[in-house]
């Protein structure tokens, strides 16, 4: 049987004119996690489309199309072109789960949810000719799952090739996030057996590791076993985790040891009343400064993630946030308009208070402004976004955030990678159309190596009830 699985991407992905390096920076897994349990006799291929030009002339049996809300419209494009072929075609993901409805007249069998239980089940039922419209998740463990099809990937096309998830996710419930709608009616955080992860860990060549983790430390003894394990592998990584994990315990410190040297943390605003109107509770009253200087001290740079239009914010958001982030020594920051997601609860009152302008998922990015805003304008959040990205990555700023480390080498590390991420996109957009990029991952290995030092600062402080 010959199976096609599709990751679809947005138009500027695909671009030949200009591609983000964004787009090209790891495998995504959720496919190849599928392909996984597909028959050896299968005849597979995966495509992302954010990363090659896809062949629609083939005529699979089945074809296989992952839909989040960005490229929705052009999955269901794709879904409808390969049907009028006679080709059988499942739609799942974000999208997919969180509106079946829009989903199912473009697909064969739509999936909600995780895959890992109804995807082996459908396979059995597509091949004795009975498969259902639709399958809902209901069993929520990744214990046994096979080894992930990475001989499907095309590694030389991304950045950094050794993307892994060892865990499903979060463990906190934000009104902003996607994630409730995806696993809803069961748990919305499970790991995998520390065996297997360190398993899967030492298939991967090579030194340095992405975490797609939603949250890396959500599971204390799981995260402790594995970091545990880790210790000797010689590797350096990056992930994600909370303000509130990273203040408790000795985990970091264990993560650190284990080679973890970047972490992103959704801080996403400073203002309690925004937090609390959000249902961010993993961070209210948490000690942000205490956190950053927790990760400084281990050598452990910081991408912060912020969010723009909470309905308390005003004119002044933007300066007085950047102004924070540089003055802690951040070294990336990525912003965001509030963007309320289909089906999760931000959505459900936005909706219900009549403040969605419209249903066009192209422009849910996160870069555009999708709602009715309180407190700002649409123009002036869209301005104000727009110039705090120009102005954190501003080589005054990058310099001014750089010189907040108290170690020389922790400095020019700093100024390395916010430089070579934001100042250089003409040089990363050369190498992705000559498929160099792979061949500067010892680079950014050598940026990433250890460094510790004590962070001294008497830093810029936030609102008063967060630290």
């Amino acid at each position: 049987m010959k199976v096609k699985f599709i990751l679809p991407a947005l138009m500027e992905a695909k671009s030949p004119f200009w591609r983000p390096i964004k787009y090209s920076l790891f495998p995504p897994l959720g496919l190849a996690t599928l392909a996984a349990y597909c028959s050896p006799e299968d005849e597979l291929d995966l495509q992302d489309e954010h990363v090659e030009e896809l062949n629609t002339d083939d005529q699979p049996d089945l074809v296989i199309i992952q839909v989040y809300i960005t490229n929705a419209f052009r999955a269901y494009a794709l879904a409808d072109h390969y049907r009028k072929k006679g080709c059988y075609v499942c739609l799942g993901g974000l999208h997919a789960s969180s509106l079946p409805e829009e989903a199912i007249p473009h697909a064969d069998t739509i999936f909600i949810g995780p895959g890992e239980d109804t995807f082996p089940q459908f396979l059995i039922d597509f091949r004795n000719g009975r498969a259902k419209k639709m399958y809902l998740n209901a069993k929520r463990e990744i214990e046994t799952i096979p080894p992930i099809r990475r001989d499907l990937i095309k590694h030389h096309l991304y950045f950094v090739p050794n993307s892994i998830v060892v865990s499903r996710g979060c463990p906190h419930h934000c009104d902003f996030c996607y994630k409730d709608a995806f696993f809803e009616g069961g748990k919305s955080f499970y790991t995998q057996r520390v065996d297997a992860a360190l398993a899967e860990i030492d298939r991967l060549p090579g030194r340095h590791l992405y975490f797609l983790d939603g949250h890396l430390l959500g599971n204390y003894k799981f995260s402790s076993a594995l970091f545990e394990g880790m210790k000797g592998m010689n590797r350096v990584f990056q992930g994600a985790s909370t303000v509130d994990a990273i203040l408790r315990g000795d985990l970091i410190e264990k993560a650190a040891e284990a080679g973890l040297r970047s972490i992103f943390i959704g801080f996403e605003t400073l203002n309690p009343k925004n937090l609390a109107q959000s249902n961010k509770k993993q961070n209210l009253g948490k000690d942000y400064n205490e956190a950053i200087k927790r990760l400084h001290s281990l050598g452990i740079m910081i991408n912060g993630s912020f969010v723009f239009g909470l309905d308390d914010d005003d004119k002044d958001v933007f300066k007085y946030t950047v102004d924070w982030a540089v003055s802690q020594g951040i070294t990336t920051s990525t912003f965001h308009i509030l963007t309320p997601y289909p089906s999760t609860r931000l959505y459900q009152q936005m909706e219900a208070d009549g403040r969605i302008l419209h249903r066009d998922w192209d422009k849910y990015d996160t870069r555009q402004v999708v709602y009715q805003t309180k407190g700002l304008s649409a123009a002036e959040l869209k301005q104000g976004y727009d110039w705090a990205y120009n102005s954190f990555y501003s080589w005054q700023n990058i310099a001014k955030a750089s010189v907040q480390h108290d170690s020389v080498k922790h400095m020019l590390k700093h100024f390395a990678y916010a430089g070579g991420w934001k100042k250089f996109e003409p040089a990363w957009n050369f190498l992705i159309k000559t498929q160099g990029l792979n061949k500067t991952l010892p680079v950014l290995e050598a940026i990433l190596s250890k460094v510790r030092g004590k962070d001294k600062r008497e830093p810029l402080q936030p609102f008063p009830a967060i630290g």
